[in-house]
C-alpha cells in the first residue's frame, strides 16, 4: 500500500480479513460502500475487482465529517483530497474493467436516489460506515438493504463506538441502536454471519 497515502490503519483493523473472506465465499461484483474517508476500503475493493475481472463501485460520503471529525480538528477537505489522490492510484493501476461512481452528498439523498434509478436488487455487498448517529445509520441500512440484491452481504462498521465518556452515553449517538433494531425488525429477511463488538454483517434472504 505504498502508493497509497492513509493516516490510520481502521480499515486493516477491523474491515480486510472479513472482506476476504467474503470475496472467497461469494461472487462480489457490485459494491455499495457508505462512508469512505481516505479510501482505503474503496481502494481495496477496486483491486479485489479488478483482479476478479472487474466490477462496480458506487462510494458515498459528504467529506464534511461528523462531530467527532470536527472535535478533533481533522481537516476533512484534507482527507478528502487523500480519498482522490488515493482512488485515482487505484483506479489507474486497476484499469478500465473496474468503474467506480463517487456520489458526494448526505448518503439519505444519494441512496434514494439509487433507489430512484431503479437500482434496488443491483449490489452484491452493501457496507455502511457513515454517519455515527443512530438515526442515520438506521437510514443508511433500510436504504442499502432495499439496494441489495437477495444473496448480497451488508456490514455495519463501529457497531459499539460510543463518543461520550462512560458516564453520559447516548445510545442516540452510537451505531448499535440502529444496527440492532435493523437486524430485529428483519429478522426473517437475513441470516446473521457475524456479529463482534466492532462489525455486523448479514445476508440477505429476502426482500
Amino acid at each position: 500500500m505504498s502508493d497509497f497515502e492513509f493516516t490510520n490503519n481502521w480499515f486493516e483493523q477491523s474491515s480486510r480479513a472479513r472482506w476476504d473472506l467474503l470475496f472467497t465465499e461469494l461472487k462480489i461484483k457490485r459494491v455499495l460502500e457508505v462512508g469512505a474517508y481516505e479510501g482505503a476500503g474503496t481502494c481495496y475493493l477496486i483491486n479485489k475487482l479488478a483482479k476478479a475481472g472487474g466490477g462496480e463501485i458506487y462510494t458515498v460520503d459528504t467529506w464534511g465529517g461528523g462531530k467527532e471529525h470536527l472535535k478533533s480538528g481533522i481537516d476533512m477537505s484534507a482527507v478528502e483530497g487523500r480519498f482522490r489522490q488515493n482512488i485515482s492510484r487505484a483506479v489507474t493501476k486497476a484499469g478500465p474493467d473496474v468503474k467506480l461512481v463517487t456520489l458526494k452528498g448526505p448518503s439519505d439523498f444519494m441512496l434514494s436516489a439509487l433507489v430512484a434509478q431503479q437500482k434496488a436488487g443491483y449490489f452484491d455487498f452493501a457496507y455502511i460506515d457513515g454517519s455515527h448517529m443512530a438515526s442515520d445509520v438506521l437510514c443508511d441500512a433500510v436504504l442499502g438493504f432495499k439496494l441489495l440484491k437477495i444473496g448480497g452481504v451488508i456490514g455495519f462498521d463501529d457497531y459499539g463506538w460510543m463518543e461520550q465518556p462512560p458516564s453520559v452515553r447516548n445510545p442516540l449517538l452510537s451505531p448499535k441502536l440502529a444496527i440492532d433494531s435493523f437486524i430485529n425488525i428483519n429478522i426473517n429477511k437475513v441470516t446473521l454471519l457475524q456479529s463482534s463488538p466492532s462489525q455486523v454483517y448479514a445476508q440477505k434472504a429476502s426482500d
